[in-house]
């Protein structure tokens, strides 16, 4: 059930997709690990990610690689959290299938949002759509409640969770702007200094000739 979906999102077409800087709308639901809302999760980065159907090859790979890789983000104090249209008893029986099949017990919570509501409110679905096939969309969360970054990914292909994992590393790392994370960047790698902004500090005499990409160590 979605809970307070912010109405600006809102026009003749319905809601459009959500963007960085976007609150992202509150639900409750029931999942495969209990009734959860989206707001119990304040205080910690939240991967919010869906997928388009149960029992699906992209979408079962996709599960066995977070399962595999949750120490990982539960490192990075973030929480996982899945979401398709199937029934709550689909995907209660996808994952028996998974542990039985694969040997891989999938721990964290996935949604039943078989009314397409969270989807919507979203705008991972379109508004007229019968279905979700098409959407493999993943939002992550600041503890604040606040969207930081989004990726979509089309129905053939499997997500990279090498980079989800990267992404909120790097989110964390750049969240207080007190530097940039450079193309490829891993925890421990050298940041980027934010660049100056007045064209005083960028061209004068004392000025570095690479102002707009310095570098430093990560500490």
């Amino acid at each position: 059930m979605i809970q307070d979906a912010d109405a600006a999102h809102a026009g003749a077409t319905g809601p459009r997709p959500l963007r960085i800087g976007d609150t992202a709308p509150n639900f409750r639901a029931r999942t495969t690990r209990g009734e959860v809302s989206l707001d119990q999760y304040r205080g910690r980065w939240v991967v919010f990610f869906s997928h388009p159907a149960d029992f699906t090859p992209v979408c079962t790979s996709e599960f066995i690689a977070l399962a595999k890789a949750m120490p990982q983000f539960e490192a990075l104090d973030g929480v996982l959290l899945g979401l398709s249209v199937d029934s709550l008893y689909s995907h209660i029986a996808w994952l028996r299938a998974i542990r039985e099949l694969f040997g891989v017990e999938i721990r964290f919570p996935v949604i039943e949002d078989p009314s397409m509501a969270v989807g919507r409110a979203y705008g991972m679905i379109d508004d007229d759509a019968t279905d979700a096939s098409a959407v493999r969309a993943t939002y992550f969360i600041d503890p604040e409640g606040i969207i930081r970054g989004v990726t979509w990914y089309p129905m053939t292909i499997g997500r990279s969770i090498d980079e989800m994992v990267r992404m909120l590393a790097a989110l964390k790392r750049s969240a207080d702007g007190s530097v940039l994370t450079p193309a490829g960047w891993q925890p421990g790698d050298d940041v980027l200094v934010p660049p100056a902004q007045t064209a005083e500090t960028a061209i004068g005499e004392d000025a570095p000739a690479d102002w707009f990409h310095q570098t430093q160590p990560d500490r």
